[in-house]
């Protein structure tokens, strides 16, 4: 009896096993909802994420990269000078204190002949461009000329000073020279290719080379001083390209003789018994020219004689010699080929 209860329990729970899955099994008549299909002219999903914005972090990685100007368009004048007029490579802005520095700047390192020779400048100057081309052009043409006439060929030009931010004459507080702007070219001499050297401010050196080289500079720049111009240039040239109202030009540069090789002679002292005469009527003032007696009435009136001072040739000789300015520049005077170049 029992065995029969066990089997009939075990079918019952046989029956029950196998209808577990349709008593959990969703109604026929029921669907679970299921999203529409999508349509055709929908965008893809990788279009959706390229054309989606950039996150929040991109931004802030972008702004911290550094960013690095355009360089500038090169000028005119850097593109008219050539590597086959001079060896000049471009060199960014200078931005000095004050207005020194400038755009535009090169490294002059040589000058190219045209027979490709290279005429060096020691050391190399820091120039404007417009400065480097002028002094190419003057040693291409001018000083060319003049090795040739000497039989000879450039080699070397005595650079003495270029850019250099400072006043004039490197005094305090002064206007800023040429030298600030990058526009001034300081020389002292020229080396040819047979060793000789003309040394611009050499009083023995050759007078008519020197004039030669003074009258090709104050033709093609706006500014030349050298010797007796003031107490800064006796011992260089300076050069440069200042513009100026009218296009005044100032040429200061004397080409000077050399020195006696022999001191002159110097008068003997004066003897202490020596009359002193002279020298006294030298130093008793001039006496006053008195109106004649019958002009009293004349309504002061003095004759033509009286008019003037009279002034002997001691006093003349005894007066002390006006020193000379040396620290105002004047338009020195110059010959009449010089002015035609003008």
């Amino acid at each position: 009896m029992s065995q029969l209860r066990a089997t009939f329990f075990g079918m019952l729970a046989a029956m029950a096993v196998l209808a577990l899955p349709d008593a959990f099994a969703a109604p026929k008549h029921m669907s679970v909802p299921l999203p529409k299909p999508r349509p055709e002219a929908a965008p893809k999903a990788e279009a959706e994420r390229a054309a989606a914005p950039a996150t929040d972090t991109a931004p802030q990685k972008s702004a911290e990269a550094p960013t690095t100007p355009a360089p500038p368009q090169p000028s005119a004048c850097r593109l008219a000078l050539t590597d086959d007029i001079a060896v000049a490579p471009s060199l960014p802005p200078i931005k000095g204190p004050g207005a020194c520095g400038g755009d535009d700047i090169v490294h002059l390192e040589a000058v190219v002949l045209p027979d490709k020779t290279r005429v060096a400048l020691k050391p190399a100057a820091t120039l404007r461009c417009t400065m480097a081309t002028a002094v190419a052009d003057w040693v291409r043409t001018d000083l060319t000329a003049l090795a040739a006439s000497l039989n000879t060929s450039l080699r070397s030009i005595d650079n003495f000073d270029s850019f250099e931010c400072r006043g004039r004459n490197r005094v305090a507080g002064a206007m800023l020279s040429e030298h600030g702007k990058a526009n001034a070219l300081d020389v002292r001499s020229v080396t040819f290719a047979d060793g000789r050297e003309l040394k611009l401010t050499d009083r023995s050196a050759d007078r008519s080379l020197r004039e030669s080289v003074l009258h090709s500079v104050c033709s093609r720049f706006t500014t030349v001083l050298g010797p007796d111009s003031d107490w800064y240039h006796e011992d260089h040239i300076h050069l440069d390209l200042a513009a100026r109202r009218n296009n005044y030009r100032i040429c200061e540069w004397d080409v000077l003789d050399p020195l006696p090789g022999v001191a002159p002679m110097l008068p003997e002292p004066r003897p202490e018994d020596a009359p002193r005469e002279a020298d006294d009527k030298a130093q008793q003032p001039a006496a006053k020219s008195e109106p004649p007696a019958g002009d009293a009435d004349n309504k002061g009136e003095q004759p033509a004689e009286a008019a003037k001072p009279t002034t002997s040739a001691a006093s003349e000789h005894d007066r002390p010699a006006r020193p000379k300015s040396k620290g105002r520049l004047k338009q020195a005077p110059l010959s009449a080929e010089l002015k035609k170049s003008f």
